[in-house]
């Protein structure tokens, strides 16, 4: 089912333009396309051809029960682009790596979407990116001006792995052979945007998830049991219409991030961004009961903000606490690669919330100073109090872990001329601690130009990995990963 032309707009534009690096003042978008752009060089690059490849080496031993798949999202354009190029433009592609009984095999495959169907009939990019004008012509007919990359991230659920694309609907994969199997709308149930972040509840197997765009209500909400029923959806009464790419969950409540970075429709007209920051709006943050109704969220005022993704939430007493990656303000441009930096004080840190339920009063403050995103904890401890929690240095050169109990961090550094991304946590089967596990990612060699899925023991974080995989050939940096058990794999 194609999302109606009401559901584009109050998603595709909303969500898919506000990363975009914004022109000036009455500066257009360039209309050809950038062969400058950084993410179109290195390994942001491309790579077009689909492998399957067996007994790869492995340079260390993998450990004892790390049996299953680690599977990585990311933008991977097939043609070149009819304009300017953002790294967010890109058609998804699925990198997977199967570990077995201390073997390891990888695939890559393309989500195949309906716009990347369409581009591949005509053997050329059809539709504008993120930095151009939607296709109207598809508007008028009712179907979405911008593709549906499905690009950005997976979650499992319900026996079925999920690309996502917080623009549009989810795409269900066939695993192990990362095959694309179609649209997922839960049995015609989601009528509304599905967020690039849902939250699955460990102890139930419900999954949380909202949509935000540009018309009434500007967030939409629900929550969907184990099996794929609906059981909730509610609509939530914002001012405006804002960006709001992540969320968190506790035991009993939904966590929402009502920040400043707005839709500011008159100043597409001259040219400029849809999407700015203006702090003198104000930042609040929404706690609603996880089955209420929208008009029951009680909202607490913050210090003015943007969060891209939330660490945890959990309750403590009459306290509902929130970790994020916390920036002062959005970036005013993002057209830089991650390794070539951001100002200062536009990078993200990890930031602790505290919201007194009873009194009303927030406590709020910096963890640690050290530029850092992607945060993940153990996903059986989402919604819960976790002790560790673990993110992607800026810089891309390492992981950071944090002991949220003692206030201390731990580094892992790749090596020189190594970068990576996001770090999933896998528990060992028998684990007896928290952290207890690994954390796995792809790690780019820039000087040899080769990629590698690296295991970190997260009991030994500063040691060096305690295996890699090499892998066929480069694996472009991107986005967010997951982890499938073995038991999880079909075939």
């Amino acid at each position: 089912m194609r999302p109606s032309r009401r559901h584009f707009l109050q998603s595709s534009l909303a969500s898919l333009l506000a990363l975009a690096p914004r022109p000036t003042a009455g500066e257009a978008a360039p209309t050809q396309p950038s062969k400058l752009s950084p993410f179109l060089q290195g390994n942001f690059a491309p790579v077009r051809e689909e492998v399957t490849a067996d007994d790869l080496t492995v340079v260390g031993k993998l450990p004892d029960g790390l049996d299953g798949m680690f599977v990585r999202n990311g933008p991977n354009p097939q043609f070149a682009p009819r304009g300017a190029y953002h790294w967010f433009d890109g058609d998804g592609m699925l990198h997977g790596v199967r570990l077995r009984g201390g073997k390891a095999s990888y695939r890559n495959r393309y989500v195949r979407t309906a716009g990347f169907d369409e581009e591949k009939k005509a053997g050329k990019a059809l539709y504008e990116g993120l930095m151009g004008l939607p296709d109207f012509v598809k508007i008028a007919q009712g179907e979405p001006g911008y593709k549906n990359a499905a690009n950005t991230a997976l979650v499992w659920y319900n026996g079925q792995l999920l690309a996502l694309w917080e623009g549009g609907p989810p795409h269900a994969i066939k695993v192990p052979d990362l095959d694309t199997v179609g649209v997922q709308t839960f049995d015609g149930q989601l009528k509304h945007a599905f967020t690039a972040h849902p939250k699955i509840d460990a102890a139930s197997g419900e999954m949380a998830f909202f949509g935000y765009g540009a018309a009434k209500p500007y967030v939409r909400y629900s929550v969907l049991d184990k099996a794929g029923k609906l059981l909730h959806t509610t609509g939530l009464d914002l001012p405006r219409p804002v960006m709001m790419h992540d969320f968190a969950v506790t035991e009993r409540y939904a966590v929402f991030l009502d920040l400043p970075e707005v839709f500011a429709f008159d100043a597409v007209l001259r040219g400029e961004s849809l999407l700015k920051f203006d702090p003198s709006l104000g930042a609040r943050v929404g706690i609603l009961p996880r089955k209420a109704a929208g008009k029951e969220v009680r909202w607490f005022p913050v210090k003015p903000c943007f969060v891209f993704h939330t660490l945890n939430a959990w309750e403590a007493g009459d306290e509902v606490v929130l970790v994020g990656c916390r920036m002062k303000e959005f970036p005013a441009a993002l057209d830089s690669t991650p390794q070539q930096g951001v100002a200062r004080d536009s990078q993200s840190v990890l930031y602790r919330w505290a919201f007194d339920l009873k009194t009303g009063a927030v406590k709020e403050g910096p963890l640690h100073d050290a530029g850092c995103d992607f945060p993940r904890v153990d996903d059986r401890l989402l919604g819960r109090k976790a002790r560790y929690g673990y993110a992607m240095k800026l810089a891309m050169d390492g992981f950071l872990k944090y002991d949220l109990e003692k206030g201390t961090h731990e580094e892992h550094a790749h090596g020189k001329g190594r970068f990576g991304g996001e770090g999933v946590f896998v528990p060992r089967p028998d684990a007896k601690a928290e952290d207890d596990g690994w954390l796995l990612t792809f790690v780019h060699d820039e000087g040899a130009d080769k990629s590698e899925l690296v295991v970190v023991d997260a009991r030994t974080f500063d040691k060096p990995p305690v295996a890699r995989v090499v892998l066929p050939g480069r694996v472009p940096y991107g986005f967010h990963g997951t982890w499938l058990a073995d038991a999880h794999l079909r075939g």
